[in-house]
């Protein structure tokens, strides 16, 4: 529950043979030109993000950068973790991590890489781990604008599975907008839970929604669900179950089971940051109201 990458149980991803994302295709397959807007898109997207956490730590005083944010980790070790994935991407030399003693937090290899990071950088000083985060940052940005529509649709590793960089760098927008929401939590200072980073964290999430509805919830075959987000952010994700789940335009008649949530308590559950049970309370649950259970209670897919 520590860490946020979108990837479920196995080499295979959220997006194995039983389950499947929108029935359209990605804009990894769009012509030049747009290609080049959205690889503009994706980059301009997160390197906003990546201000919008640079602003939100550096109104926070010690106690604040102290405080819980997961488990096993406080304000600190998230923006710490954050600046290991940059690093590495960016090429620096990761910390070994068969040399670290990792916690109970820590359940596979992905989070004991994750985990090196965050206990390499545990001493630094508050203020030069953001200026460590700056520069990483600035360094990472100035990369991604460099490279080609070509290069960045290249195919690639992604925590997802095998997919393209572009794809790799939309992932890296829904994390680092997750972590900076966990931020958030841990320090009382709500924001920016919709606009275009939040969209683009929830289109990630919708990406493995057939893996979410078909595997974690276990839906039967012949069977539809709608979870509508009712704010701050506004969708119906409708699934239908068919052989494999997967989400498409709309459902026929009335869904088998529906939940109806807000954004912000669907994005917490999908990551694992809040007991399913506990949360409830906030889920309006219709149709089979089993069903509806089975799904609101296994939302969780990320590492």
């Amino acid at each position: 529950m520590g860490q946020t990458t979108a990837a479920g149980p196995g080499s295979g991803g959220p997006a194995g043979p039983d389950s499947a994302g929108p029935d359209s295709a990605g804009p990894d397959s769009a012509g030049p030109d747009s290609a080049e807007t959205e690889k503009d898109r994706v980059v301009e997207l997160l390197g906003s993000e990546w201000s919008i956490i640079i602003s939100l730590l550096a109104g926070l005083d010690d106690a604040a950068w102290s405080r819980p944010a997961l488990p096993g980790w406080d304000v600190h070790d998230v923006l710490a973790h954050l600046i290991g994935t940059e690093r590495t991407l960016a090429g620096e030399q990761h910390p070994d991590p068969a040399d670290i003693d990792a916690g109970r937090h820590v359940r596979n290899a992905i989070g004991k890489a994750n985990e090196a990071w965050v206990l390499a950088l545990r001493d630094r000083p508050h203020a030069s781990l953001l200026d460590d985060f700056r520069s990483v940052t600035a360094h990472r940005l100035a990369s991604l604008r460099a490279m080609s529509p070509e290069e960045f649709n290249a195919p690639s590793w992604t925590p997802a599975g095998q997919a393209t960089y572009a794809r790799f760098m939309r992932i890296r927008i829904f994390d680092c907008w997750m972590h900076e929401q966990d931020i958030r939590t841990a320090v009382g200072i709500p924001d920016n839970e919709d606009g275009a980073a939040a969209e683009e964290a929830l289109d990630e999430v919708v990406e493995a929604l057939g893996y979410i509805v078909g595997k974690r919830g276990r839906a039967p075959d012949g069977s539809s669900i709608l979870i509508r987000l009712t704010g701050p952010l506004q969708r119906d994700l409708p699934v239908v179950v068919d052989g494999r789940a997967r989400v498409v335009a709309a459902i026929d008649g009335e869904p088998t089971a529906s939940l109806a949530l807000p954004s912000s308590l669907f994005f917490r559950l999908a990551g694992g940051r809040e007991d399913a049970e506990a949360a409830l309370g906030g889920i309006e649950l219709g149709g089979d109201s089993g069903l509806a259970h089975q799904l609101a209670t296994n939302l969780a897919y990320t590492i």
